[in-house]
Formats: C-alpha cells, sequence, structure tokens
C-alpha cells in the first residue's frame, strides 16, 4: 500500500480467481478502511483476473467512486474492455518502455520526434510527458485521413518512452525525403514533383465539417499576440488580413516539410499527422517556408540539424516547390505568394520566440528585431493574403503565351485529361490569349488573368480569360464562311470560330469594367 498524490494505491498482483477472490478483497478492503481520498489500483502484476475477481473490483468502485486503475497488461485490459469496465471507471494499461539512444532521427515536429527502433519500426516520442490524449487524437486524424485518401501509416502499439510516450509505426526500409535530398541529390527534382503531388492532394481533399480544428483560428491567436510587439497601424492590419481569409473546409498538414514525408516501397506516405487541420493553403505555406527558410535564415546550420541538408538545398527546394504548386515560373508571382506566407511565418516565429524568453537573450533579440523589421515592411506593401492556385496573372502580350499555355496545361496534366481534349482546350487558349493582346489595351499595355477549374458532374475543365481592356464579344462574331474558295476566303476570323467548334461552351459577359469570357471542356 502507498500513497501517491493524496491517492491511495493498492497493489494487486498473481491471478484473482474463484479460489481466492474473498481473501483479496477482505485485504483490499481492510487497507482501504477511512479512506477518503482517490483510490488507485496498481495492476502491475497481476496476471490473471476472473468474474470472481471482477466482482472484487466492482465492490471497491462502489465504496470508493473515484477509482483508477493502472498498469493493466494487455489480457487482463482486453478482459475488464470486454465487460464494460474501461467505461464505468478510468482504466490505463501498462506500456512496454522502449528505448531510443542510438536510434536515428528521422523525423521531428511541433509535437514529437520520429525514431527508427528497428529495420521495419519507427516510434514517434511525444514532447509532452502526459501525451495520451494526443496520442488518442493523432491515431484518430490519421485514420480520418486514410478514409479521405491520404497515405499515411496508421499506429499499431503505444510505448512508454522515458518519461513520456509514444506511438509505434510499422515503415519498412522507408526513407524521409529529406535523407534522400542529402544522400541522393540527383533525385532533387523528383522529391520535389512528388512532394507537391501530396501537397495537392492534401489541399484537395474536403473535410466533414467539425472533423479537424480551423487553421483560421491558431494563426488569429497568433495574430492578437503580436497586438503588444507590433505599432498599433501594423497590429490591426495584420489581423485584419488574418480576420479576411474566408473559413475553407479544405485539409492541410500543419507541418509539412520533408521530414515528414516517407518512400516506403515506391509508396509515398504522409506522417506526424498530429498537426492536421482544415484551412485556406497559405496558412500551409507559412509553416513550409519556415521550415525551408524562416527558422534558419539568421543560422543556417538550423536547417542541416533539423533537415540534414543544407540551406541552399532548402531554399531551392521551397523555390522549386512552390512554383510547381502554383503552376508558373512567374518570379513576380512566386514572390508574390511568398511574401503572403512570409507575413504569417514571421508572425509564429516572432511569438514563438517571445513565449520562449528570447527577448532575454542577445540571439534572441537579434532574431525577432529581424523577423519584426521583415513583417512590418510585408505589412506596409500587402493588402491581401489570399491568392488562387489556379489563377494567373500576367502582361496581355505575346510573349506571355508561351507561360499561359504553360500555366493551363500543368492544371490539364494535374487532372488527369486525355491527349486530344488537352490539344483543343491549348488551342482554344492561344485563340483567346492572343486576341487579348493585340486588341484588349492596343496601344497602350495591361493585364489579362487565366483561372482553371475542374468540376465534376459532369466532368469538365473551365478556363475563365479575364482583363480590362475595351469591351470586346468575340462570341457575336460571325463565323467565317468556310465553303468558300481559298481566292474568296477573307484572311482571319477562324479563331473564335475553332474555339467555338471545339469547346462545348463559350460564354462572354462584360462585367464590373472587365472582359469575362469562358470556355468550357468535357473530359
Amino acid at each position: 500500500m502507498a500513497n501517491q498524490n493524496d491517492a491511495k494505491i493498492v497493489k494487486l498482483g498473481g491471478r484473482i480467481d474463484s479460489n481466492n477472490a474473498a481473501k483479496v478483497e477482505e485485504e483490499v478492503m481492510e487497507s482501504l478502511k477511512g479512506t477518503t481520498s482517490a483510490v488507485i489500483l496498481d495492476m502491475s502484476d497481476l496476471e490473471y483476473i476472473s468474474s470472481a475477481g471482477l466482482r472484487v473490483i466492482l465492490r471497491v468502485k462502489k465504496s470508493h467512486p473515484d477509482l483508477t486503475i493502472k498498469e493493466v497488461n494487455t489480457e487482463v485490459y482486453d478482459i475488464l474492455e470486454m465487460t464494460g469496465f474501461t467505461e464505468m471507471m478510468t482504466v490505463e494499461k501498462a506500456y512496454r518502455v522502449v528505448s531510443v539512444e542510438g536510434c536515428e532521427e528521422i523525423g521531428r515536429g511541433a509535437n514529437g520526434t520520429i525514431y527508427r527502433i528497428d529495420q521495419d519500426n519507427v516510434v514517434k516520442v511525444y514532447n509532452n510527458a502526459d501525451a495520451l490524449a494526443d496520442i488518442k487524437h493523432e491515431r484518430e486524424v490519421a485514420r480520418l485521413a486514410l478514409i479521405l485518401g491520404i497515405p499515411t501509416a496508421i499506429s499499431y502499439d503505444v510505448v512508454k518512452v522515458g518519461e513520456s510516450y509514444g506511438s509505434v509505426f510499422e515503415l519498412l526500409n522507408a526513407s524521409s525525403f529529406s535523407k534522400i535530398l542529402s544522400t541522393r541529390p540527383e533525385k532533387f527534382d523528383w522529391c520535389v514533383e512528388e512532394y507537391v503531388n501530396m501537397l495537392k492532394k492534401i489541399h484537395s481533399t474536403v473535410v466533414p465539417e467539425g472533423k479537424l480544428p480551423d487553421m483560421k483560428e491558431t494563426v488569429l491567436d497568433w495574430a492578437t499576440f503580436m497586438q503588444d510587439y507590433l505599432p498599433e497601424d501594423a497590429g490591426k492590419k495584420l489581423l485584419s488580413l488574418v480576420n479576411e481569409v474566408p473559413h475553407d473546409n479544405h485539409m492541410i498538414h500543419g507541418d509539412y516539410h520533408t521530414k515528414n514525408l516517407e518512400l516506403q516501397n515506391d509508396e509515398v506516405l504522409l506522417i506526424d499527422m498530429d498537426t492536421l487541420a482544415v484551412g485556406h493553403p497559405i496558412f500551409e505555406l507559412a509553416s513550409m517556408y519556415n521550415s525551408f527558410i524562416g527558422f534558419s535564415e539568421l543560422d543556417h546550420e538550423i536547417i542541416k540539424k533539423f533537415q540534414g541538408f543544407d540551406f541552399e538545398t532548402g531554399r531551392a527546394f521551397w523555390k522549386k516547390s512552390l512554383a510547381a504548386y502554383l503552376g508558373t515560373d512567374n518570379e513576380k508571382r512566386i514572390t508574390e505568394v511568398e511574401n503572403k506566407a512570409r507575413i504569417i511565418g514571421y508572425t509564429r516565429l516572432i511569438r514563438r520566440s517571445i513565449r520562449r524568453k528570447g527577448l532575454e537573450t542577445p540571439e534572441g533579440k537579434k532574431e525577432i528585431e529581424y523577423w519584426k523589421s521583415e513583417l512590418l515592411d510585408l505589412l506596409s506593401k500587402t493588402d491581401t493574403l489570399l491568392f488562387s492556385r489556379n489563377e494567373l496573372e500576367i502582361a496581355a502580350e505575346k510573349e506571355s503565351l508561351s507561360e499561359v499555355l504553360s500555366f493551363i496545361e500543368k492544371h490539364l496534366d494535374d487532372a488527369g485529361c486525355p491527349a486530344k481534349a488537352k490539344m483543343q482546350i491549348s488551342i482554344a487558349a492561344e485563340e483567346i490569349f492572343i486576341n487579348i493582346a493585340n486588341y484588349a489595351y492596343a496601344p497602350e499595355k495591361g493585364k489579362a488573368s487565366v483561372k482553371v477549374e475542374i468540376n465534376e458532374n459532369p466532368r469538365c475543365v473551365v478556363i475563365t480569360f479575364m482583363d480590362g481592356g475595351k469591351p470586346f464579344d468575340p462570341t457575336k462574331k460571325t463565323d467565317p464562311d468556310i465553303s468558300l474558295s481559298a481566292e474568296d476566303r477573307e484572311i482571319g476570323g477562324l479563331g473564335i470560330f475553332m474555339t467555338k467548334k471545339m469547346m462545348d461552351d463559350v460564354k462572354y459577359e462584360y462585367k464590373d469594367g472587365k472582359n469575362i469570357l469562358k470556355i468550357e471542356k468535357n473530359i
């Protein structure tokens, strides 16, 4: 018998069956005489329990309602669970002990570190010593992700690691993308492609309402915290920018970097799922920026220790991944979205450092001042955090055509568009964009935007062209008489005719000072 945190502990061992249940009950009740505090039954040495033993526990529960059972082995736990005892009282399993001393670190996230404990298995060790609730949450959201089509590993066991707990996963001979990048630089482009493919898959996944936390609420907390550390106008603008981001029920990972992507037997798996949430992609990009650049901006050794590759590799990977994600090589467009991500990224970094006493050390002050200076500059030049991955704004000139077609074709490839339809859409897009470039603003210059949408039921591609040039409805242009001979045919006029013939629908409207032309093709 012992006392722990004002609780009375009673240790049970061996067997409790019909032969000795009465004697065990007598001894337990005697030890609890006069006890008014909580009672803990320690079953770490209990090997067997029959229904007679369960009746003993039930009587203890009735006389001491605040009863907890701890350190229950798997076999006894199964009996307690089967008979409903785990619903009547708190029952905690005994967990096998695992050491990670000398084990390879293959992943590190906000809430824990992942180690390879043998060829087939890894364990995620949680930072929080009281991590059982965190483990339960991660297992639940990982199952949800798997159901929604995201390839991931599901924990099959919970273990004790030092003073904390860990989740065990089977990852046979898996290698993180960080390890691949650091040991096989020739796989750089392959890693970018697979990394972005998974990112797009995550962000296209709709999560049932209420199943995952809303990342916007977390970022609003960060922005609110910053009100005491920014000039009043800048603080208000930061809050306003975050508030204007609409609720979005698409999935985001929340800690998406190359240590959390594993290659196992030619299959790419997403791990470290406890940060899953829903929200606008800008929140994800902010976390990614910090992983590859933000954390290491002033100390390039940080990324080397964390990811295993150097700062230049991290920066190159971030830039190339962002370009692939946005479907453009336009540096201005890439920088524009990057700067939006940096606003949230720096907000998080400043808050994190301040909460870790960064203002009390010279190194911390230096970091905070740098991030704050960058944040204030970005806030002065940014009017919205929103962006669309499927929309491109570009100069309305012939020289932009190749980028426009590349942007459209990347989206068509992602959608698995058939080759014939892809060619027809590209031809139609070329005809429309060249028409805008030649006539919309002539003799002045202007911009055009191109938006690609993939709709379902029926599955079709919708491409919207928009410009602020002179009003012009090409759908009203008279079709050329294609029955005439070459000598009698007029030059020109075939572009919109071909577009109308190849597309399933072509619509035009002039709204809010904009020409808006939509083409639609079933695929």
